[in-house]
């Protein structure tokens, strides 16, 4: 009964959503004027005249970018217990993430926005239900892998993990079949409460999974340690997989080998910032945008990002094959803010987006200007063509060597190895072919090709636990425009495609 309801159910909701991707443009006007009534008598509406504001260019000219040490001090009278500072009322809750440069946020996160959060996770399951007609995995057992739904106060706002947070709204008729219990998701340590999840799931019926493609990883790896069997083996009716937080491509590879046959893959995007977008077909690379949900957006030609005269682009102005930062205005108070992640566009009917790195993520000692998206498709184009198996990598310039040429490093844990030499090649004639700086770079003898350091074994998890950064939302950069990883990854080199680094 359950999965002939969920068919009618996709339906009636996803009909009523069609509307909004059909004219994006006009959602998405709508969405600012009602976030601009809303705060039209808030702190900050007052002192950016939002009560005059009635098209995009005036809010454009009125509201400038932000980055969250612009807000912190709005935030603060926020925790102290003022009202109506950003948005009206009080959030309900603060979502804490681990800032890169700001150290520990607390992201406002009102009920209206917790609800797009819901929702928009809840249309992408629907769109897969009407598009595949798999309905099986509505029958088994799920796992949120997931922060702790432990949850601090303060002046009457709960404080948590994003997916701490959302785990308090799982819809009633998903908790019957909802994994791991409570009590083991409240567990802080990552290794110990991978194990419990392990403990409580190793004999169920699990059908659909999701979580962090790194935090999935090491829950996959466990199970096959005790249980002797490959993922889809072990999980014979495992049919979907739901993966966000990162991209899902270098870790392509290593998910089909643990699971030992294919199952459907959906990637999402949400932030703490809001959800922003999600796949609307099953193993595509790109994400449908949410254009409805609570968000304004915004873009800026990475290129320009940081400059006085960056060009602000609303939705109807973006181009396909850019990379844009991103920018976002929100039902929880959040006012032209730049998130830090960057995205690219693969299609404007409807659109769809890829995400690409962070703006602080880059590698650009030399002006060749690195992006996560290159590094990741570099990795995955190399294991397609060689058979190594990546688990995890990060990328750093090397600028003074010993020796020789300057040189890009990559410090690659491998769970299968090949020839380390072969997998250079591969990736730095995949890098030359996606950046034309780089390969000017490369032919112009600046640069010498990619040089790939092999570290052992569980070498990026050691690090992530030294640094106080395993599990949890973190997530280990892929790139750096310094060698403070790569340094610190250097004790544990076991080969490398040069003799001397």
């Amino acid at each position: 009964m359950k999965k002939y309801l969920s068919k009618i159910f996709a339906r009636v909701v996803l009909s009523r959503e069609k509307k909004y991707y059909d004219s994006p443009h006009d959602a998405q006007r709508d969405v600012l004027s009602r976030l601009l009534k809303k705060a039209s008598r808030t702190v900050y509406g007052r002192e950016h005249s939002m009560d005059r504001i009635h098209d995009y260019e005036a809010y454009r000219g009125n509201v400038p970018v932000v980055t969250y040490d612009d807000l912190r001090p709005y935030i603060e009278r926020i925790a102290s217990g003022e009202k109506d500072v950003l948005y009206p009322g009080r959030p309900a809750y603060f979502a804490k993430t681990s800032g890169t440069t700001s150290g520990s946020k607390y992201i406002p996160l009102t009920s209206c926005g917790l609800r797009h959060q819901i929702k928009s996770t809840r249309n992408m399951l629907l769109r897969y239900i009407l598009k595949t007609g798999n309905i099986d995995y509505v029958g088994g057992k799920m796992i949120f892998l997931q922060g702790s739904p432990a949850l601090e106060e303060k002046n009457g706002i709960k404080i948590g993990r994003l997916s701490g947070i959302v785990a308090h709204h799982v819809p009633a008729y998903l908790q019957s079949n909802r994994k791991p219990s409570f009590s083991t998701n409240c567990i802080e340590d990552w290794e110990r409460k991978v194990e419990a999840v392990v403990d409580e799931t190793v004999g169920e019926n699990m059908t659909l999974i999701s979580g962090i493609p790194s935090w999935l990883q090491m829950y996959f790896e466990r199970l096959m340690s005790r249980s002797g069997k490959k993922i889809g083996e072990l999980y014979p009716h495992f049919s979907l997989m739901v993966t966000g937080g990162v991209s899902y491509e270098p870790y392509r590879v290593r998910f089909e080998e643990m699971i030992g046959r294919k199952v459907d893959i959906l990637q999402t995007y949400p932030a703490s910032e809001g959800f922003i977008a999600a796949s609307d077909s099953p193993n595509a690379d790109d994400m449908l945008l949410e254009v409805h949900s609570g968000i304004f957006y915004e873009f800026i030609p990475v290129e320009e990002y940081g400059t006085a005269n960056a060009r602000r682009l609303p939705l109807w102005e973006v181009e396909e094959g850019v990379n844009y930062a991103v920018i976002l205005t929100t039902d929880s108070g959040l006012w032209a803010y730049s998130i830090g992640d960057t995205v690219m566009f693969t299609s404007r009917k409807p659109y769809r987006v890829r995400v690409t790195g962070r703006v602080a993520h880059f590698t650009s000692a030399f002006g060749e200007h690195v992006i996560g998206k290159e590094v990741e498709q570099a990795i995955g184009v190399a294991c397609s063509k060689t058979g190594a198996i990546v688990r995890e990598f990060t990328v750093a310039p090397m600028v003074t060597p010993s020796e020789g040429l300057p040189y890009h490093e990559w410090v690659v844990e491998f769970e299968k190895t090949v020839d380390l030499q072969d997998f250079a090649r591969c990736v730095d004639e995949e890098m030359q072919k996606q950046n034309v700086y780089y390969k000017d770079l490369i032919e112009g003898k600046i640069l010498r090709e990619a040089v790939i350091s092999s570290v052992s074994k569980g070498a990026f998890d050691a690090y992530m636990k030294s640094v106080g950064r395993l599990g949890g939302q973190n997530k280990l950069p892929r790139l750096s425009n310094d060698r403070r990883i790569a340094d610190s990854m250097s004790q544990y080199i076991i080969e490398s495609n040069i003799k001397t680094l």
